[in-house]
């Protein structure tokens, strides 16, 4: 692909009054070559069932190809119309908190027959009016879909049918998920208690992933029906968004991205980021890399991202040209704001758009000015530039349903996220690039290096192929609490890693909370700060395994806490407790010192973040991203040539200077 997409979510239907004809001149004026419609719109589409008005999907969409900017459909399925609520109540979703009443979007009931039959003939009546109309090239279906905690009996009866389906005799199911315990045996599928107030894991773990199965079989279902409309050069895809802690934090818990990905022509995400002073880039980075593992090989769609957002998220200066070069950084071909405009009433009314309520020209949309000019003039170098990386990290939700069912420390946070943006964190820090995967087979053999945080709940099958990777080259970091429960959350009665302590070469059968705990090394050079450990410790006892630092106590110091051990070709480090995010760089630098990584983009570390891959033309691409309010020294390699942004010629330069908040793309 040679083209960069830039683009805006764009609601005619919101306007206070006429606005088209002077939001398009603005658009052109910044560069944005794509706008998004639809989404949101069926109450506008359709506002008596079965009587549909399309003034603002025409006006849009001629108005947008007469000015040369693309468009992108979405299906306009994610908030009902209130007539449809009135007609059919069970379309509501039920939530452990009762069924939920008329008013937010995303409350409907996605199994639900009534729903989907007028969801159909929505999405229907829609693409058949838009399908020829030459400034589509694309479609999005739905709009960050979840399974919205579904519990109705709907979902309910469907999940009992899945599991007849898996145990056609019910006592395989009592014995496979433990249900002896408390006395929760079912003998009979009639008795079958609500899964959602289940206290026993292996059930509660198997109902969230068949909820996640039905987001992934609804989106595959909407996909289908676009496929009958869509033209061979448009695109189907789903804008993704990521686990919410008031920006994109991590791993979606309701969501099984991968699956659902399978139904798309391309990878979409939306992704929200703190700003100003906490602008890091790190929810950047991980959202993109999981975007390319949705899609191995391919690039991605940025479907949504801040332009101001909320108060505390207006950029400062050079920090919005900072985040979409970023996006770009991690392989996106399409940037697209939410939204164009800043909304003058209901629930997200001081959400801003990239103008502000006055529609007038503002700095942020200033510098998306520059933006748009810098997309246009570099797209035939930048776009579709290919990441190659050779350390990965295996991420599952099975594991984090599991591991979040007996949570190490008290609270209500995602802690297998916790763990994941723990090591991601650091990793990116330390300008490691990486893949984010979720199964281990013989494509993972192209990693030189494996992260696997809290892999609780595996079957025997992942743990063997996580050996088989390690034996045959690989080296692996394996952290605490993994391998330790089957696929139905079942503990292993082995010994603890389970089957991964073949290759880890370590045992334990006892593990305790840290109380200001340490460790001490004779390997490892550690501080205070990397010496702490956290959230949890096993007791480690090395079978063959190098320890590589112990417990400092007076009772626990006889246990490891960290080994390695060579395991035929490769090697595996195993972890007790939850590192520092210091102690992890230290970790996988000490692990691969004698091996090269072509994931390592540099020896700067944050805030000079270093990514890129190679362009179009076979160049070399590294984007130099100045995460701090200071200039930045650059240490260019021998073989750097040429500054894309600014043009200079960098071939007798032996560094350069980044500016706060800046910006290089060097090409070799």
């Amino acid at each position: 692909m040679s083209q960069l997409y830039y683009g805006v979510a764009y609601y005619d239907e919101y306007m206070p009054h006429e606005r088209l004809e002077k939001d398009i001149e603005m658009m052109l004026d910044a560069g944005i070559n794509v706008v998004r419609i639809a989404e949101s719109t069926w109450s506008t589409l359709e506002p008596r069932e079965g009587e549909y008005h399309f003034r603002h999907i025409d006006r849009v969409l001629d108005a947008m190809h007469n000015a040369g900017i693309a468009v992108i459909i979405g299906t306009p399925t994610y908030a009902i119309p209130a007539w449809l609520a009135r007609k059919y109540p069970a379309i509501m979703v039920t939530t452990p908190q009762g069924q939920q009443k008329y008013g937010r979007r995303q409350i409907m009931d996605i199994v639900n027959p009534d729903f989907l039959r007028h969801a159909e003939t929505i999405i229907r009546v829609l693409l058949d009016h838009v399908q020829d109309h030459p400034a589509v090239i694309g479609y999005q279906v739905d709009n960050e879909t979840k399974h919205y905690d579904n519990c109705g009996p709907l979902i309910r009866d469907k999940f009992i049918a899945s599991l007849q389906q898996q145990f056609p005799d019910i006592s395989q199911m009592n014995e496979a998920f433990g249900l002896n315990y408390w006395s929760n045996r079912i003998d009979d599928w009639s008795d079958f208690p609500p899964p959602e107030t289940s206290i026993n894991a292996s059930l509660t773990c198997a109902f969230s992933r068949f909820q996640r199965q039905c987001v992934t079989d609804y989106l595959a279902w909407q996909a289908k029906i676009v496929n009958e409309y869509r033209q061979p050069s448009q695109f189907v895809t789903q804008n993704f968004d990521f686990e919410w802690r008031g920006y994109s934090f991590g791993v979606q818990p309701r969501v099984d991205h991968f699956a659902a990905a399978k139904a798309m022509t391309v990878a979409s995400v939306d992704i929200y980021h703190p700003s100003q002073d906490h602008l890091t880039g790190k929810e950047i980075a991980f959202g993109g890399d999981i975007a390319r593992g949705m899609k191995p090989g391919q690039n991605y769609f940025v479907m949504e991202t801040e332009a101001q957002g909320f108060a505390q998220w207006v950029p400062y200066p050079g920090q919005l040209r900072l985040q979409a070069f970023s996006h770009l950084a991690s392989g996106a071909t399409l940037l697209s704001y939410w939204h164009w405009h800043s909304i003058h009433n209901a629930f997200e009314t001081y959400w801003k758009g990239l103008l502000s309520h006055d529609f007038a020209a503002n700095p942020t949309y200033l510098e998306a000015k520059t933006i748009g000019a810098d997309f246009a003039r570099l797209a035939p170098q930048l776009a579709g530039m290919k990441i190659t990386n050779d350390v990965a990290i295996l991420v599952s939700n099975e594991a984090m349903d599991a591991f979040n069912a007996f949570k190490p420390q008290p609270g209500d946070s995602n802690q297998y996220n916790d763990i994941f943006r723990r090591f991601y964190d650091a990793l990116y820090e330390d300008n490691l690039s990486v893949d984010v995967i979720n199964q281990v087979g013989v494509n993972t053999r192209q990693y030189k290096l494996l992260i696997v945080p809290a892999l609780y709940a595996a079957d025997d099958a992942t743990l063997h192929s996580i050996n088989a990777y390690i034996e045959a080259g690989g080296r692996a970091i394996i952290s605490f609490k993994s391998g330790f429960s089957d696929q139905h959350v079942k503990v292993r009665q082995s010994a603890q890693p389970g089957i991964l302590h073949e290759s880890c070469g370590v045992t334990y059968n006892q593990f305790i909370l840290p109380d200001n705990s340490h460790i001490t090394s004779d390997v490892l050079s550690l501080d205070e700060q990397q010496s702490a450990v956290s959230m949890w410790m096993e007791l480690l006892t090395p079978t063959c395994a190098q320890v590589l630092a112990r417990y400092e106590h007076p009772v626990w110091g006889e246990y490891a806490a960290i080994t390695e051990n060579p395991f035929g070709r490769g090697k595996a480090m195993y972890i007790g407790f939850l590192p520092d995010g210091a102690l992890i760089k230290q970790l996988v630098r000490h692990f691969t010192r004698d091996i090269s990584l072509g994931s390592r983009m540099s020896d700067h570390t944050y805030p000079l973040i270093v990514r890129g891959g190679l362009g179009a033309d076979g160049k070399q691409i590294r984007y130099y991203l100045n995460y701090s309010a200071s200039p930045q020294q650059v240490v260019l390699s021998g073989n750097a040539r040429r500054e894309l942004l600014s043009g200079e010629s960098l071939e007798a330069k032996p560094s350069m200077t980044l500016a706060p908040w800046g910006v290089a793309i060097v090409t070799s």
